[in-house]
C-alpha cells in the first residue's frame, strides 16, 4: 500500500454530498489541510465578517455563502450553516467543512465553483471515504461497508452492513491472522536459534492451531452464498406458454398492473423487469415472451430473448396452465430448466374444469436428480392463491426455510469470499504439508500466502489498482 500512500498528496477537496437533485437542503463536503482557509473566504457571518477561523471545532456557524471580487464587493449568494470538524477527529481525520446550503442544484453547484477558484479541487469518486481509509481512520472491510450501507435494500442488507462497518469481520480476520503470524514468527526464531527455540513436536502443534482457523474459514465461506442473496437478491425469471399466466404472475407479485394481460396469446414479446420484495428477499423479476413455435418474426425474437435469460437466471418460475395438457412446447421448457432451481406453478386453479395437470405428472417429466426438492404449487393469480406458499418455497430453496435471518455474521463481498478461499487453500497445503513430514520451510511458505490473502481483505497488504477500483463504486461525495 505504500504507493497508494505516496500518491496522496494531501490536497483539499470538495464535493456535494446530497442526491444530485433540487431538495430543500444541501451539503457541500470540504476536507484538506487548507479546508477552513478555503471556506473562509467564501463565508461571511451575519455581521457579514470573514469570521471561520475563529469558531471553535464542532460547532455550527450560520451566515451566507458569499462572492468576493477584487474590488471586494460582496455577492450573497445564499444562506448557509457551516459545521467545521478539526483533524483528527473528522470523517477523513482532516479538516472537515459542511456546508449546509438551499439544495437547488443552480445554487450548490455556484458554491461548488466558488471553492474551486479558491483553491479546492473537484473530488473523485469516494475520496473523502479513501482518505479515511489511507489516514488510517478505518479499514478496507469497513470502506466497502460504507458503500452497503448507503445501497442496502433491505433489512438483512442493512444489518449485514453495520456488523461490517462495526468492525465485526476486521475483529475476525485479525484474530485470524495473529494466529498464524505467531506461527510464522516461531518458526523463523526456531530456525535462526535453534539452541533456544525446539521444532521436535512442532508439526503437531501446529496442526492443532491451523485445522480451528481452517474450520472458521470454511464456516464464513459457507455463508457468503446466503449472504450475497439475501443482500442483493435473486435473478429471477419467469416463463411458460403464452397465456399461461406470466403476466399475471408478475402483476401480482408487484401489486401493480406492470405488464398488460389479455386473452390473446402473444402479447408479451419482451422481457419486462421488476424488483419485488418477499419478506426479506428481494426477487429481480424478468417477464419474458411465451415460450412456443412461432411465424412471426417479432415474437420469435422475444422467445429467443426469454430462452437465454433462463441461462441467466438464479431461480426460474415456470408458470404452467393447469387446465391445459403438457405438450411438446412444454417438454421443451421443461429442458430448459434442467439443472435451473425452478418452481412449478399451477395456474388458474379457480377454473372449474379437471385439472389436466397434476404434481405427479409434473414431477414424472423432470430429471430424478431434482424430483424430490422440486415445489409444486397451486396457484390463482386472479383469486391470489398460492402466493405465501411461492415465498416459503423461496425460502426453502437458497435459505434452508429460515425466513428470519440467523443473527450471525455473513460475508456478503465477494472479493472477501475469494480471498478467504485463497487463504483456506494456502493452509489447507500447511496440513498436508505436516502430514507428509515437509520440512518447516514449506509451512512458512504456504501460512505467509494464507497470512497475505486475509491482509487483503482488511486492506493491510493491497495494491494500488485494488484500492483506485473499491472507491471508484462510490458515489462523489462519499
Amino acid at each position: 500500500m505504500g504507493s497508494v500512500l505516496n500518491n496522496f498528496n494531501g490536497d483539499t477537496i470538495c464535493a456535494i454530498a446530497t442526491a444530485m437533485s433540487d431538495a430543500g437542503i444541501g451539503i457541500i463536503r470540504v476536507s484538506g489541510p487548507d479546508a477552513v482557509s478555503i471556506c473562509d473566504k467564501i463565508y461571511c457571518s451575519a455581521k457579514m465578517e470573514h469570521n471561520l477561523k475563529s469558531h471553535k471545532p464542532n460547532t455550527i456557524a450560520y451566515g451566507f455563502a458569499v462572492d468576493v471580487t477584487k474590488d471586494n464587493e460582496i455577492t450573497i449568494i445564499d444562506e448557509i450553516m457551516i459545521s467545521f470538524m478539526k483533524a483528527p477527529h473528522s470523517y477523513t481525520r482532516e479538516d472537515v467543512i459542511e456546508i449546509n446550503s438551499h439544495g437547488g442544484m443552480f445554487v450548490m453547484n455556484q458554491i461548488l465553483q466558488l471553492l474551486i477558484r479558491e483553491g479546492c479541487r473537484l473530488a473523485e469518486p469516494g475520496e473523502f471515504t479513501k482518505r479515511a481509509f489511507l489516514n488510517g481512520r478505518i479499514d478496507l472491510t469497513k470502506a466497502e461497508a460504507i458503500m452497503d450501507v448507503i445501497s442496502a435494500q433491505n433489512s438483512f442488507a442493512l444489518e449485514a452492513s453495520r456488523k461490517q462497518l462495526q468492525g465485526r469481520i476486521y475483529s475476525k480476520i485479525k484474530e485470524l491472522r495473529e494466529k498464524i503470524i505467531y506461527q510464522m514468527a516461531y518458526i523463523e526464531s526456531a530456525l535462526d536459534d535453534p539452541e533456544n527455540y525446539d521444532l521436535d513436536g512442532f508439526p503437531d502443534e501446529l496442526k492443532k492451531v491451523i485445522v480451528p482457523i481452517i474450520e472458521d474459514i470454511r464456516h464464513m465461506i459457507d455463508t457468503a452464498d446466503e449472504g450475497k442473496i439475501r443482500k442483493d437478491g435473486i435473478k429471477t425469471v419467469i416463463v411458460g406458454k403464452p397465456n399461461a399466466g406470466k403476466s399475471s404472475l408478475l402483476n401480482t407479485l408487484i401489486g401493480d398492473e406492470r405488464a398488460i394481460v389479455t386473452d390473446i396469446a402473444g402479447t408479451t414479446r419482451d422481457i419486462i423487469e421488476e424488483s419485488v420484495r418477499l419478506g426479506d428477499i428481494v426477487l429481480h423479476l424478468i417477464d419474458t415472451a411465451g415460450i412456443r413455435d412461432t411465424d412471426d418474426v417479432i415474437e420469435k425474437i422475444g422467445v429467443d430473448k426469454a430462452k437465454s435469460m433462463v441461462q441467466e437466471a438464479e431461480l426460474v418460475l415456470y408458470i404452467l396452465d393447469s387446465t391445459s395438457e403438457i405438450d411438446s412446447e412444454d417438454k421443451d421448457i421443461i429442458a430448459l430448466c434442467k439443472d435451473k432451481k425452478t418452481i412449478i406453478l399451477l395456474n388458474k386453479d379457480d377454473l372449474d374444469s379437471n385439472n389436466k395437470i397434476t404434481e405427479d405428472i409434473v414431477r414424472m417429466h423432470f430429471s430424478s436428480s431434482i424430483n424430490d426438492k422440486l415445489p409444486v404449487i397451486r396457484t390463482s393469480m386472479i383469486k391470489g392463491n398460492g402466493i405465501d406458499e411461492l415465498k416459503q418455497a423461496v425460502y426453502d430453496l437458497f435459505l434452508n426455510g429460515d425466513i428470519v435471518p440467523k443473527q450471525e455474521l455473513y460475508i456478503t463481498n465477494l472479493r472477501h469470499k475469494n480471498l478467504l478461499q485463497q487463504s483456506l487453500k494456502s493452509l489447507e497445503l500447511v496440513i498436508d504439508s505436516v502430514d507428509k513430514n515437509l520440512s518447516e520451510d514449506f509451512f512458512t511458505v504456504d501460512l505467509n500466502d494464507a497470512y497475505a490473502s486475509l491482509g487483503e481483505i482488511i486492506g493491510e497488504e493491497v495494491g494500488d489498482d485494488l484500492v483506485e477500483e473499491i472507491f471508484s463504486k462510490f458515489c462523489m461525495g462519499k
